[in-house]
Parts: C-alpha cells; sequence; structure tokens
C-alpha cells in the first residue's frame, strides 16, 4: 500500500525538529506543534480523512495513525533523554550572566555614632556597653534624682513595673532614659581615674514628630580624678566639635541645669548652614544647640564611694540624631526612620 501524499513530508518536518530540540521547553513546543487537539499537524490530517475520497480514506488513515503513534513514541523518548542529561535542581548554570549584588551602606546615624567614637577614642576615652532594661536607682536616684525630684518630669519614663519600689524594696525597672546608668555601674565597680563614653539606644515617652522619637541613641561621657576642672570640659568639647564639624567652627557654653551636674552648661556650635548669619535652620539665632554638659555633682560621687574631697569629674551628654540633624542641615528627625532610599542613598559622611 503507497504512502498517501504529504505523510512523508510531514514526518520529514516532524524529525527535523524533533533533532532542533535541546531542552524540555523545545520539545513542548513540538508536540504542541504536531499533536496539539485544536491546530496540530498531524491532528489536522487526522480531521481531513472525513473529507477525503473514500477510494483513499482507508490508507491516509493508516498512514496517518501510524505517524502520529511514531511521533507519540518519539516524543516520550527525547523526552526521557533530556530528563536524564537535565542537571539538578539546584545546581549552578555555569552559563549564565553573573549577578552584580547591591552595594549596600552604612545608616547615616550608624556613621556619626562611629565618628564619634573614633573621635573619643583617640583621646584615649573607653567605650562601654550596659542594659537598656534599667533600675530605678541606676537611672535616676544614684544621678541625684530622688523620687520627688522635679528632673524626673522631664524623663517622660517607660515603667515596666510600678515606678515605687515593690513590698520587697526592689526597685521600679524602666526603659532607661539615658546611659548615664552605665556611668554609674561602672563606677560602681571600678577606681578612678575614669574616662569612658557610653553609646546606646534610650527610650522616652515622646511623641514622633520632627524633633522628637521615642527611641533614639544617646552617647554620655565622663572622666573622672584628680584635678579636672571645667576647662578641661571646655576643652574636651572645643576639641571635639573642630574633629566633629570642622577646625574653624566657632562654639560657645550656656548655662543651663541638670541635677547630675554643677555647675551645668549647654554647648552650641555655630550654624554650618548659615555661618552665624542667621536662617530657618538655626531659628534665626545663628547658633544650634548641640549637647548638655557640666561638672559632676557631688552626690553622684557619693552614691558609688567615691571621695568627693579628692576628687572632681565632667560628664556630657548627646544626641546622635541631633548630632546628624546639625551635621547634614536637616529639621526633620523623621527622615532617618522613615527607611526612604532616595533619602539614605544621598547622605554620605
Amino acid at each position: 500500500m503507497s504512502v498517501p501524499p504529504g505523510i512523508d513530508q510531514l514526518r520529514a518536518e516532524f524529525q527535523s525538529a524533533l533533532a532542533a530540540s535541546r531542552t524540555l521547553v523545545d520539545l513542548k513546543a513540538v508536540r504542541d506543534r504536531f499533536l496539539s487537539r485544536k491546530h496540530g499537524l498531524v491532528t489536522a490530517l487526522v480531521k481531513a480523512i472525513a473529507s477525503a475520497p473514500i477510494d483513499v480514506r482507508p490508507a491516509l488513515g493508516s498512514a496517518a495513525n501510524a505517524l502520529k503513534h511514531e511521533i507519540e513514541e518519539a516524543l516520550d523518548t527525547r523526552e526521557l533523554e533530556l530528563l536524564a542529561s537535565a542537571p539538578p535542581k539546584d545546581a549552578v548554570d555555569v552559563s549564565l550572566p553573573g549577578r552584580v549584588p547591591s552595594i549596600g551602606r552604612r545608616h547615616p546615624l550608624t556613621l556619626v555614632r562611629e565618628r564619634v567614637e573614633d573621635i573619643f577614642a583617640s583621646m584615649g576615652y573607653q567605650i562601654i556597653d550596659g542594659p537598656e532594661l534599667e533600675d530605678d536607682w541606676h537611672n535616676f536616684e544614684a544621678l541625684n534624682m530622688p523620687p520627688e525630684h522635679p528632673a524626673r518630669d522631664m524623663q517622660d519614663t517607660l515603667y515596666l513595673s510600678s515606678p515605687m519600689p515593690d513590698a520587697g524594696g526592689r526597685p521600679a525597672t524602666l526603659l532607661r532614659t539615658h546611659t548615664s546608668g552605665m556611668q554609674i555601674r561602672y563606677m560602681e565597680a571600678n577606681e578612678p581615674p575614669v574616662r569612658l563614653i557610653a553609646p546606646g539606644r534610650v527610650y522616652r515617652r515622646d511623641n514622633f514628630d520632627a524633633t522628637h522619637t521615642p527611641m533614639f541613641t544617646q552617647i554620655e561621657g565622663l572622666v573622672v580624678d584628680e584635678g579636672i576642672s571645667l576647662g578641661d570640659l571646655k576643652g574636651t568639647l572645643n576639641a571635639f566639635a573642630g574633629q566633629f564639624f570642622n577646625a574653624r567652627v566657632k562654639t560657645r557654653f550656656r548655662p543651663s541645669f541638670f541635677p547630675y551636674t554643677e555647675p551645668s552648661a549647654e554647648l552650641d556650635v555655630e550654624c554650618q548652614n548659615c555661618h552665624g548669619r542667621g536662617c530657618g535652620l538655626c531659628k534665626q539665632s545663628g547658633w544650634l544647640e548641640v549637647l548638655g554638659c557640666g561638672m559632676v555633682h557631688p552626690a553622684v560621687f557619693e552614691a558609688v564611694g567615691y571621695d568627693v574631697e579628692r576628687l572632681t569629674g565632667f560628664a556630657f551628654g548627646v544626641g546622635i540624631e541631633r548630632l546628624a540633624l546639625r551635621l547634614y542641615r536637616l529639621d526633620d528627625i523623621r527622615m532617618f526612620y522613615e527607611n526612604d532610599l532616595r533619602f539614605l542613598e544621598q547622605v554620605e559622611l
């Protein structure tokens, strides 16, 4: 029985397409092209049998079915071959082009903190760490703030237990409002001389707005020894401001009040945006407040057992966010916490 016209041509066309298939995706395309129920070439050939002359129908049907089975077996065989030669699912395709990784960078607040730490480390200061969960003694009382002291109202404390001692006399537990408690812990365990900075997160019950946040990073410093004077404090902070901002920055000290220092002061630097002429950033004053400082109050030394007749010292505290605002000439602290990559990618030291 002769083969009906077109069968050999279709077979040759299939064999050529099969030989060109290199992947399972290629093979599926060949299968769809020839055996698809709607548009397959062999399917169309089988459907055409009904309209063929009666005398050629038997031969055409037999040849079409034979071709269909031949194609199905060839496709199944080729699929097994491709599956056997395929790499494992977790294999690395070395032929693929490499992926360029995104280059990360440290957060602006991290950069500022590291800059402050580097400056004081170069001056010989020790960097210490301590608990964020603090007790009332180290956070308040040892720093000359007994329960009735009005300065406690300035702290907006987040207590984790009653503010008053419990029945066993244990002090209240709270999230530290400053890192000064780390200074107390260090002095309790170490004899002078002391020269340290204490960086870390602190917490206060503040609203999240342009100038406040309920969590921020603070760095406090402490120096204790014989003969430490207010001149040492001013010289240290002037040197810090010169290295942090620029060597020609102007500074001034204003009287202030902190219960753990006496006398107390605040350090201002000349506005780097307008250079003292007055602008919106400095509220037309020409100056920007940077940190609080002062000579350590004798009551603090008494709380840790230091000799108040022989020792003197100074302390200072600065918020990293405040320094960052000054350094980058910004007026909204929320920009550091909103994770807007368009802003963070532009901020560099």
